[in-house]
């Protein structure tokens, strides 16, 4: 008798969110990556107010998922290696509850580096990143590249060469999330008319919920590879 769907993904997201509490390994090395990102590009870019708020999206997004491709390769890496992957695989459990654990999971680190960027960049580029469209434009991009984050990452990590393979294979198909991600949180930071922006989110969350429903159909095969 399988686990039944909610019960399991809870008890995968509690159980990757207690090794992170323990270790403390993932979470610490995304923020200082996004960091160092930031503030490379914050003295790179000494330039005024107006130029700032041109450049200030981009470089939240693309600080992002540099970030998120350490954490998902890492929290992949590890499942892998210590053979809970293989664990999980063998439990009564069904591949789109393994798959939503490991997505919540993942999401919900990525989301704790995204917080700790969004005050630092207000101090450091003069902009406002805590506006609530902000926000949500930020929750709405990271969960649908953390959805296709983990599906490839699974992929990759089943090779010899994952470090290298999950950034070719990301990179390429995240540049939806990229585009739409920037240009929505460029028009709310630029107070350009919720009109203009609000095609972007939506454009965001469709993307999303397009590549979620592809994720959750893909990733039984991937796991069979």
């Amino acid at each position: 008798m399988k686990t039944p769907f909610v019960a399991a993904v809870r008890a995968i997201v509690s159980k990757d969110l207690r090794a992170e509490w323990r270790s403390r390994e993932l979470v610490s090395a995304m923020a200082l990556f996004s960091l160092l990102t930031v503030l490379v590009f914050s003295f790179a870019l000494e330039l005024d107010k107006s130029a700032r708020e041109a450049v200030i999206s981009g470089v939240l997004w693309v600080s992002l998922i540099f970030a998120s491709l350490l954490g998902f390769n890492r929290s992949l890496s590890l499942e892998h290696d210590q053979g809970s992957l293989d664990a999980l695989l063998l439990a009564p459990v069904s591949r789109s509850a393994l798959f939503v654990g490991k997505l919540l999971g993942n999401f919900t680190f990525t989301m704790l580096v995204a917080l700790m960027l969004l005050p630092l960049m207000t101090a450091l580029y003069g902009v406002n990143l805590l506006d609530g469209w902000a926000l949500l434009t930020t929750v709405v991009g990271v969960f649908g590249f953390s959805a296709i984050g983990t599906l490839l990452a699974t992929l990759a990590v089943q090779t010899r060469s994952r470090e290298a393979l999950l950034p070719i294979a990301l990179l390429p198909v995240c540049l939806p999330f990229l585009l739409t991600a920037v240009r929505a949180t460029k028009g709310i930071l630029g107070g350009a008319p919720q009109s203009e922006w609000q095609v972007w989110l939506q454009l965001l969350a469709t993307i999303t919920s397009i590549y979620m429903v592809l994720c959750l159909l893909l990733y039984r095969f991937v796991l069979e590879e």
